[in-house]
């Protein structure tokens, strides 16, 4: 077992262990560390714990210290001077006539390397405008491309649901996102009811999935055939997956009738049974159609941009 401390580096960012060494250290101080971008000033998001060895990406780098006034107000004028050198990066990107979009400047805690976020729809060359940022800042410039996910998560905003974006207040990570899940979750397939502000599929849909997968997994689907307590016998016509609810179609006195039942008050029958394809009943609405493409598009986009490109430390 290894003592560690999780350290962050911005709001909602990853978080990356190191060794407390011999400071006392506790949740919400500063500490100064140093990582593969160089010296950096991070916050401390949990007590000091002991981890599996195996947690711990070797040689585990032990804090330089706690921060003090000093750092924290150098911090925070690194904070003003990255939005002048923002300013200025914009100018430079207008002057070369470079198709990218500057989304976020950091400067490391030592001030020895300035990194410029960027996205854009192709690569850029953009050798010429480091050459101008380096004769301008006198220091080590990076200029990264990252996706349209990673840009939210920088800027922030507010969802469907009123609330701050999940990215960017608490999810570190981003998971893999897919059309199953909203199809588990009986949610509209309309792109624009399932994609989140950066266009993409919304992270939130993980979030009850595995919750969703154990109660369809007690559900029958419809179309099945079940028998009630009652003796009645009849199709599935839907089902209520958080309440736990069926509702079939039964003849009683030779009509129709839709009767719901609790789950526990059923007994399965026989599964429908899947018909062949023929062009007279299975005619597919090309509105359905191009949502599909559409959503499929968006899962694709989203298995090759990968993970995320923000704060390898």
């Amino acid at each position: 077992m290894t003592k560690v401390i999780g350290v962050r580096f911005r709001t909602a960012g990853k978080i990356y262990f190191f060794s407390p060494g011999p400071y006392l250290i506790k949740k919400g101080d500063h500490v100064i560390v140093e990582t593969a971008r160089g010296v950096e000033y991070g916050t401390v998001v949990g007590e000091p714990r002991e981890v599996d060895d195996s947690e711990v990406v070797k040689p585990l780098k032990t804090v330089l210290r706690t921060a003090s006034t000093k750092d924290d107000e150098q911090e925070k004028a690194n904070k003003e001077k990255e939005k002048e050198a923002f300013k200025i990066c914009l100018e430079k990107i207008k002057k070369h006539n470079l198709e990218m979009k500057l989304i976020d400047a950091e400067y490391t805690f030592d001030n020895n390397k300035i990194l410029f976020y960027f996205t854009a729809d192709g690569r850029i060359d953009f050798r010429e405008l480091v050459k101008d940022l380096a004769a301008v800042f006198k220091t080590r410039i990076e200029l990264r491309q990252i996706g349209v996910r990673d840009e939210t998560k920088i800027i922030g905003g507010y969802g469907i649901c009123g609330r701050p974006l999940c990215c960017h207040s608490y999810l570190s990570d981003f998971v893999p996102v897919s059309i199953k899940m909203a199809k588990e979750q009986s949610l509209s397939l309309n792109p624009t009811k399932i994609s989140g502000v950066c266009g993409r599929l919304m992270c939130c849909l993980k979030n009850e999935e595995d919750v969703y997968e154990e109660l369809n997994r007690k559900m029958p689907g419809v179309g099945d055939f079940c028998r009630a307590k009652d003796g009645l016998e009849g199709e599935v016509s839907s089902v209520n997956i958080l309440r736990q609810t069926v509702k079939i179609l039964v003849d009683v006195d030779d009509e129709k009738e839709v009767h719901e039942y609790k789950l526990d008050e059923l007994e399965f029958i026989k599964k429908k049974q899947k018909k062949k394809n023929n062009n007279n009943n299975n005619k597919k609405n090309p509105q359905e159609d191009e949502e599909m493409r559409e959503l499929e598009k968006l899962e694709k986009i989203e298995k090759q941009e990968g993970k995320s490109k923000l704060g390898d430390n």
